[in-house]
């Protein structure tokens, strides 16, 4: 998929599953793929038992330590929706900042970004939806509203010259309306390009052929209001993956397991990767 650019690259990236690469379309992968490490957030948030803010730092510290190129950190909205992300400014300020590594926050509204930059955050992501159904039930709003709540946030990022990605949930399907226009994915996504999103994750479980995608430690996480959600994909398995296609990550796959394997003991629950449950029985 090819990259836009304005004042710097912007580019369509996606979540996706893992699927059969049949060898006709071999010669079309990437040489490298950018994987976007989302359990701290997305993986942990809808944990029913706190997770002590400890733990929390320690695993973005391991994960920092596989080589994982960027690792969303934690999210700054109100405790009372999300009583598990409320320590999210000691978790911002505990954390070793790895050079070189991209250590995004989701930030809804403008007191989550301004929450985000006292704790030192350096990029933020907003996060929009295709589905009005779906974008009420996940932020209580409608779709134009939710615009309305980003516009400021943009403002005041780029005035910070903070870095902004901007994701699109329900791109190729809605749990709860069925099938999504191609036309009203492309309107939103220009919509956050338009705003000034760096990059735009396009989420989805189908896979869209990206050389950046967002994956989670153990599997961990995945949206609470789509019923039968799979889940999100393992970052073990698509590192897994990817180096036996021969695509570079930089991330090292013994150090992630470590990672998976530490936040699962602390969860007390079982991986669902399929590449640690493996290295469990060898």
């Amino acid at each position: 998929m090819a990259s836009v650019r304005k004042a710097f690259p912007r580019r369509l990236v996606g979540l996706t599953s893992l699927r059969a690469v049949s060898t006709s379309s071999m010669g079309t992968l990437p040489k490298q793929v950018k994987i976007v490490e989302v359990g701290p957030r997305d993986g942990l948030q809808n944990e029913k038992s706190i997770v002590p803010t400890p733990v929390k730092i320690r695993l973005i510290d391991m994960l920092s330590e596989a080589g994982l190129p960027v690792i969303e950190a934690t999210s700054f909205v109100s405790p009372k929706w999300v009583p598990q992300m409320a320590d999210h400014s000691d978790v911002l300020k505990g954390i070793q900042k790895f050079p070189g590594i991209n250590y995004p926050v989701l930030t809804p509204n403008m007191k989550g970004f301004e929450e985000a930059v006292a704790a030192g955050a350096k990029e933020v992501s907003v996060f929009g939806a295709v589905s009005e159904l779906f974008t009420r039930k996940n932020a209580n709003c409608s779709i134009e509203e939710s615009f309305q709540r980003f516009a400021g946030v943009m403002q005041a990022a780029q005035a910070a010259s903070i870095s902004v990605r901007g994701y699109v949930s329900c791109a190729l399907g809605c749990p709860y309306e069925g099938k999504v226009s191609p036309a009203k994915v492309a309107e939103v996504a220009k919509k956050l390009y338009s705003m000034g999103c760096y990059e735009i994750s396009l989420g989805d479980t189908i896979g869209m052929g990206v050389s950046v995608v967002d994956s989670s430690v153990a599997g961990l996480g995945g949206c609470p209001y789509a019923k039968g959600a799979s889940g999100n994909l393992a970052t073990e398995d698509l590192v897994y993956m990817l180096n036996g296609l021969g695509i570079h990550t930089g991330v090292n796959l013994q150090k992630l397991l470590e990672a998976g394997d530490f936040i699962c003991q602390a969860l007390n629950r079982k991986t669902s990767s399929k590449v640690a449950q493996a290295t469990c029985k060898l």
